[in-house]
């Protein structure tokens, strides 16, 4: 997979903004752009190329992750910033280095970075703020194929941690098992702290796992996902056992009418606030407005939040490529919760879902 294509993207707009260069500094944007999963380095991107700027540590991780991109490595005894004046004054050149523009990345560059730039680089910075994760955005059929293969891995995961359920395992034994099948699976690790809630823990929306076992419980809320290749997947689903109450069936419907809705108004053209309100005012409607606290899903890729997100202040429009989360939940103190999580893919017509993992709730009944 060649991500030169990425560069391209990010030079058309460097050309508009009007500056020499544009110096990528977040790891995650690095990767994005070039592949490489490194640290400890930035990305130079200029009107004819772009240069990794890295250390002799990672000489052979650049040839293996990223054939055919430029990289210049710096020893122990030379500071970055000198490694970027160089190339800087490479570019600008016959210009002094002082005289050009340098783009940055004012959401990961520190303070104390942006003064070491002024000084021994230029003072001229022209501050870009979300200007990659904006192109992340819209997913492209490689990103597509991985964060499906994330959702494969992490729902025949979840499915052997579901057969092997016994009164005696607690939340944390849970979370540990199902982390462990996604890695023997081709999983490079969860993508987030796997959520594993029993009952009443359950109405914690990010509920860290405790020793509390299944023995006479009545509901078990797992939010779990899937790495692969840096891709993520993320999903919740709702157990439950022995005889159902009206109480759980009819909240369960409630969520999972909700969060069906919400699918199903999704497609370019929207604005994700709008797919937001679906749920939001379905839950509202039912009587559990106040049991409904967070925005309804995020963006997903090689962060599992990123953007855009199902909220209701977000303006941004649907478009084809763009994968986010579907999550509607209801929370009752002293009781639990549940929330029905899919990833979805906006397509030229509507959306996909990404995730197949039962949900109707037949399918999440369970029996000792």
């Amino acid at each position: 997979m060649s991500h030169f294509p990425r560069c391209d993207k990010l030079r058309k707009i460097l050309k508009k903004s009007g500056a020499d260069a544009f110096l990528v500094t977040d790891f995650t944007n690095i990767t994005w752009l070039t592949g490489f999963t490194g640290d400890s380095s930035f990305l130079l991107v200029f009107p004819e190329g772009q240069m990794l700027l890295s250390d002799c540590r990672f000489t052979l991780q650049i040839a293996e992750e990223c054939p055919g991109l430029e990289f210049v490595l710096r020893d122990s005894q030379t500071p970055m910033m000198e490694v970027i004046k160089r190339e800087f004054a490479k570019i600008v050149s016959p210009r002094t280095p002082e005289s050009g523009k340098l783009a940055v990345e004012a959401d990961s560059l520190t303070l104390a970075e942006a003064e070491k730039l002024r000084e021994k680089v230029t003072e001229n910075l022209v501050p870009f703020s979300g200007t990659v994760l904006e192109l992340r955005q819209i997913k492209d059929k490689d990103e597509i194929a991985m964060i499906r293969a994330a959702g494969k891995i992490a729902k025949n995961a979840f499915l052997a941690m579901r057969a092997t359920l016994a009164p005696h395992k607690s939340e944390k034994q849970i979370a540990a098992e199902l982390d462990y099948t996604m890695r023997l699976l081709g999983a490079e690790k969860a993508s987030f702290p796997t959520i594993v809630a029993v009952d009443a823990h359950a109405a914690q929306c990010h509920a860290v796992p405790s020793e509390t076992t299944l023995a006479g419980a009545q509901m078990l809320l797992v939010d779990w996902g899937a790495d692969f290749r840096g891709y993520k997947s993320d999903l919740t689903r709702v157990l439950a056992f022995g005889e159902i109450t009206k109480e759980f069936r009819k909240i369960y419907k409630i969520v999972l009418d909700a969060q069906l809705k919400a699918i199903d108004a999704i497609r370019p053209g929207v604005a994700c606030e709008e797919i937001d309100a679906v749920a939001r005012n379905y839950i509202k409607k039912s009587g559990y407005g106040d049991c409904f606290g967070h925005g309804l899903g995020h963006g997903l890729g090689l962060h599992v939040h990123e953007s855009p997100r199902f909220g209701p202040k977000c303006a941004t429009i649907l478009q084809p490529g763009m994968v986010l989360t579907v999550e509607p939940g209801i929370y009752i103190e002293n009781w639990g919760g549940i929330r029905i999580e899919d990833d979805i893919l906006v397509t030229r017509r509507g959306c996909e879902v990404l995730t197949d993992v039962p949900k109707n709730l037949e399918d999440m009944l369970l029996c000792w």
